[in-house]
């Protein structure tokens, strides 16, 4: 078995270099960092390194949410199958602790440039402590408490190499700790901000982010998950958290510099140009990935969302299609008979994002050049529900890494949501919080009713599993599932929740009656059969003799159930409450033994 140290940094050599491959070389910790760090210059080549290397891929934003509850797939990570164990888990190598060692340096030794500012000095501080910051999360949220360093290690120091983990509550205190020096001093001026560089409202929206996750997360989690015992609240309380997190949402709510951008007549599409566009919409968003045409930097997303083999054919389920709302403001599951509704009538008047969400009977795009009509194609759709809101809509981008579309990171709308969960969790949301925040989400998706919840949804009180009855917190989830679909976030959401479980949920599709063709759109239609294709014409017909995974269930729903048993009795996909925190890789146990295993994935 191949044995990956517990930590040795694998270090850059600090050349006067690009950014884009100074933090790929050897040996920094050879580099007298007096003669690197010489000026400003150096400092912000240095911080433009961590931009590219360690922002978020377009495939980690744009389906980073593929293992959560709401979307089906065709190819489903290990981890939710039983045979998963502790020697199949990696990210304690020594490639997975090159980012801190390569930040802490930063930290260590930024402070000897000579000729600049106090102010940009401490900028710059910010800046490498916000990636500290983010790097630390990610293995929280993956393991629980790792061993926190806040300097470099010699790679010969093994007292500090191989010792045991620190405790989950103290790193999340050191990630706030972080978050809180960013958020102060990082600069928020014009020169800095929508400039694709760390800023303090990036801080601030990302504060706000980790600080609602670990208020809910202590929340409903009893238990610490690392110890199956109570929280100590040693180093700050969930409460604290969900304050810090109102705090940061507040401080760029009131800076002015967002908003919701809301033209009425464009309704139809400014949701989605959002996420398909070449140009960033600054006014809107925080943080993006930026793509160009013109300097042919692309990517291949619209490729994977179209494509029947080269992406894993993301597709939402009928059971979070039924969230969204009608655009009069009610419930669409209120409705008698709503699930029993065809393809065509479920998709009518409903809240304007679903159609710029998903194939729905309006939708177009260019093909053969030309600008035509398009329906659900169900040799890339598993539910019906094919999703297009990555997609530049012409099938030229579909089938290379030729797209443009620059992905969003942070959005404003994320930092309103947050706002209103963490006051919601504190028992302090107002109405004039709800018109500050759901309220615009929703105006701008056409509703028309955005009026305060005066009861709860039992459909959504259903679909979370009884855990949550309170009616203003179940719209504001309600609102967060629409608004971020696919926007890497619902995973995190079912995990601070408490919600794993609802991952073993049926994968649920269109109303498809054997053998009833259901229209798509005029002159369109779907078949679902036993045993033998049909010959009409306009109707794709799905022989489920030769599609296995494929079923209809007692209500008549189409099922995607590519793992589990042929009669739909299980899924195959498995959860237990040991899953909310990853095993510790097995060979890092192995050789530092001062690592403790996580509950539940001891050998």
């Amino acid at each position: 078995m191949k044995k990956s140290i517990y930590l040795i940094p694998a270090l850059a050599t600090m050349l006067f270099c690009s950014c884009e491959d100074f933090l790929d070389r050897d040996m920094i910790n050879k580099v007298d960092a007096g003669k690197y760090f010489v000026d400003e210059k150096s400092l912000l080549n240095y911080a433009n390194g961590f931009l590219v290397k360690y922002t978020s891929a377009a495939t980690t934003l744009t389906y980073g949410d593929q293992n959560a509850e709401y979307v089906a797939r065709t190819n489903l990570s290990s981890y939710y199958l039983d045979s998963y164990n502790a020697t199949n888990q990696t990210g304690w190598g020594i490639s997975d602790w090159n980012m801190l060692y390569n930040i802490n340096y930063f930290l260590s030794h930024m402070r000897e440039v000579s000729g600049v500012s106090e102010a940009t000095l401490d900028h710059y501080e910010g800046v490498g402590r916000f990636w500290r910051a983010w790097f630390y999360w990610a293995k929280v949220k993956t393991f629980g408490g790792v061993p926190w360093y806040g300097e470099p290690i010699d790679a010969e120091d093994m007292v500090a190499l191989y010792r045991a983990r620190d405790e989950r509550e103290l790193v999340m205190s050191k990630i706030l700790e972080d978050l809180d020096y960013a958020c102060e001093h990082c600069f928020d001026t014009d020169a800095y901000v929508n400039a694709g560089v760390i800023n303090r409202y990036i801080a601030l929206a990302f504060k706000a982010r980790v600080c609602l996750w670990e208020g809910t997360y202590r929340k409903y989690h009893d238990v610490n998950p690392e110890t199956l015992a109570a929280w100590n609240d040693q180093w700050g309380t969930g409460e604290d958290y969900l304050r810090a997190a109102v705090d940061a949402a507040s401080r760029i709510m009131e800076s002015g510099r967002y908003q919701i951008v809301d033209a009425t007549a464009n309704r139809s599409t400014q949701y989605r140009a959002l996420f398909n566009s070449e140009t960033v919409d600054y006014r809107e968003i925080l943080w993006a990935r930026e793509y160009s045409s013109e300097k042919s930097i692309l990517n291949d997303i619209t490729w994977k969302f179209s494509s029947s083999t080269y992406g894993n054919c993301w597709s939402m389920t009928k059971q979070f299609l039924n969230t969204y709302l009608k655009l009069d403001g009610s419930r669409y599951t209120d409705a008698a008979g709503y699930a029993r509704n065809s393809f065509v009538d479920e998709l009518a008047d409903r809240d304007l994002r679903l159609q710029q969400t998903i194939v729905t009977p309006s939708y177009r795009k260019t093909q053969n050049n030309v600008l035509d009509y398009y329906s659900p194609n169900f040799a890339i759709t598993r539910t019906g529900y094919q999703v297009i809101k990555w997609n530049m809509d012409n099938d030229y981008y579909e089938s290379s890494a030729r797209s443009f579309n620059s992905i969003p990171i942070m959005r404003y709308a994320e930092v309103l949501l947050a706002y209103a969960e963490a006051k919601a969790e504190l028992g302090e949301f107002t109405e004039d919080d709800w018109i500050r925040t759901v309220a615009v989400l929703r105006s701008r998706a056409g509703i028309e009713d955005v009026s305060y919840p005066s009861s709860a949804d039992p459909y959504l009180v259903s679909y979370f599993d009884d855990s949550v009855t309170d009616p203003v917190l179940l719209e504001i989830r309600r609102e967060r599932g629409c608004e971020m679909f696919m926007e890497n976030t619902r995973y995190e959401d079912l995990m601070r929740w408490h919600l794993g479980h609802l991952i073993e949920r049926e994968w649920q599709g269109i109303y498809a009656p054997l053998g009833v063709p259901q229209q798509l759109r005029e002159g369109v239609y779907v078949c679902v059969v036993q045993k033998k294709a049909g010959t009409e014409r306009g109707t794709t017909y799905l022989v489920l003799k030769d599609n296995p995974t494929l079923m209809i269930n007692k209500q008549d729903m189409l099922v995607y159930n590519p793992y589990g048993a042929a009669d739909g009795s299980t899924t195959g996909r498995v959860w237990s409450d040991r899953m909310y925190l990853h095993p510790i890789p097995y060979d890092a146990i192995q050789v530092n033994r001062a690592l403790r295993q996580n509950p539940g994935w001891e050998e």
